[in-house]
């Protein structure tokens, strides 16, 4: 019980630690949101819309995740190859709003996935905490009250068994003398 404890008791200051780390990482996130979609929005004012352009962006596929274990939960590690943005359209029918832009959705995608980890992180750490928790109070309110309860009986059956004896060997020995 006292080992599901402590590992109750760590498994809640890791979540603790990732929830400061993921509203921090939240409010940076909300900010280059903010400033990405209105680099965007200007991108789309000064070229109008801009979806053509869009479509030379290649899809990222550069996301790893390895784990690493907190008391045995396992808890993902997103890594990321990351490459300085390069611009891969035209100069020509383009201006430096729609750079503004990419360079801010870029900033906003490896910040989702730091995000992404400390999220995914606290969700299996919170089922971790609750299955422990009702590991502990199974130990605490179930098998230690039956563990106690047998041993009393095995006591009092030794203690039974002692007296009986002591009292058969009375008996013998009124019998010899």
């Amino acid at each position: 019980f006292d080992l599901m404890d402590r590992k109750r008791n760590i498994l809640i200051r890791e979540t603790m630690a990732l929830i400061d780390s993921a509203k921090k990482i939240q409010n940076s996130i909300n900010v280059a949101y903010k400033e990405a979609y209105q680099a965007l929005q200007l991108a789309n004012i000064t070229l109008g819309i801009i979806d053509e352009l869009s479509q030379t962006v290649p899809v990222d596929n550069g996301i790893r995740l390895d784990y690493r274990s907190v008391m045995g939960v396992d808890i993902p590690i997103a890594k990321i190859d990351y490459t300085p943005p390069q611009l891969l359209y035209g100069y020509t029918r383009t201006n430096e709003k729609l750079d503004l832009a990419f360079k801010k959705f870029d900033e906003v995608k490896m910040l989702t996935v730091q995000l992404s980890e400390i999220e995914n992180s606290v969700y299996r750490l919170a089922q971790g905490i609750k299955k422990t928790q009702k590991r502990a109070n199974a130990l605490k309110n179930i098998i230690i009250p039956q563990f106690q309860e047998t041993i009393r009986f095995i006591t009092e059956s030794l203690d039974e068994k002692e007296r009986e004896e002591f009292s058969r060997l009375k008996v013998i020995k009124k019998t010899k003398g």
